[in-house]
């Protein structure tokens, strides 16, 4: 195979490529709001790039959501995939499906030295497990396990949606707010684009005073220029992301590193990496010094999805 149609598809974008060589040429980013189906956004794509249906016989999407045989619905936006009727639509001989943080994972497997900042200092075993997450529309989790000679499985799972940690008699107080609002509290409810809002509402309900920001973008804003309420709001963000960080690594064993992806975080890359992070990622008390010496990476290369579905492509054959 020596040309293919990748895509890895989230709640909000869908970003599409030619996989050509075993690199990426004419990358797209559409807006799945603007689509009705992820057909109709493929065919878009194809104009775009100045293919024919049916240029790359083979496509691999990665999907925000469970992948199973059958059809697959995702679960931050409106569109459903039939692998059938896909391939008809768009002269398709071959479609896989695979998780998007899997494809995600399997991407930073192929990232270039520059195309990722040190949050936190260790020693990257190689025969050890490695976890990679990170908030976007949701918080995703997948989890990369060594095969030896170079090459990696990934292992894709459902880790946004653990409970969330508390670490804190400040924590507890937020979260007994949060609960309030969500019942059982997960760690994408705080850990995501809407999560940030969350969690700006609720240390502006315990300060007493109203919210400013309707959007996790104007917090962000509003905390890089030192605004008090939405810089803790952002420093809480880091912090509970550093424990179920830690979490996921302590549960798994990830001696082979962490890496922390999506397109929230990059945004205030500086912020994060002076933040609470890292102090969070290893408080676990007697078992801090298990996490000691386990790297953090923040993930800059702009579509790791994208090459991680093209690694899936060649694995699969």
């Amino acid at each position: 195979m020596t040309v293919a149609i990748v895509g890895d598809i989230g709640g909000t974008h869908a970003r599409f490529a030619v996989w050509r060589d075993n690199g990426l040429e004419q990358i797209e980013v559409l807006a799945t709001a603007d689509y009705s189906s992820p057909e109709s956004a493929l065919a878009a794509y194809c104009e775009r790039a100045g293919l024919s249906l049916g240029a790359g016989s083979a496509v691999c999407l990665a999907c925000a959501g469970p992948v199973s045989d059958g059809d697959f619905q995702f679960t931050n936006n409106h569109w459903r995939i039939n692998r059938a009727a896909f391939c008809r639509a768009l002269h398709i001989e071959r479609l896989l499906l695979i998780n998007d943080f899997a494809a995600t994972a399997l991407g930073v497997t192929l990232l270039e030295p520059n195309e990722r900042l040190a949050v936190r200092a260790g020693h990257a075993q190689a025969d050890r497990p490695v976890v990679v997450i990170g908030p976007g529309t949701g918080l995703g989790a997948a989890n990369l396990l060594p095969k030896g000679a170079g090459e990696w499985q990934a292992l894709p799972g459902e880790g946004g949606h653990v409970d969330l940690p508390i670490g804190s008699e400040s924590e507890a107080e937020l979260w007994l707010l949060l609960h309030r609002q969500f019942g059982a509290v997960q760690a994408e409810d705080v850990l995501s684009g809407a999560g940030l809002l969350a969690l700006y509402a609720v240390v502006c309900q315990r300060n007493g005073q109203p919210a400013q920001h309707a959007n996790a973008a104007q917090i962000c804003a509003a905390a890089l220029q030192g605004e008090s309420l939405a810089t803790n709001a952002l420093e809480q963000f880091c912090v509970w992301l550093g424990r179920v960080a830690g979490n996921h690594a302590l549960s798994l064993g990830a001696r082979g590193g962490v890496y922390i992806v999506g397109g929230m975080v990059p945004k205030f890359a500086d912020f994060f990496v002076r933040s609470g992070f890292a102090a969070a990622f290893a408080d676990k008390g007697a078992m801090g010094d298990y996490l000691a010496d386990v790297p953090v990476w923040l993930v800059t290369a702009p579509y790791p999805g994208l090459l991680g579905a093209g690694v899936a492509l060649q694995q699969a054959g």
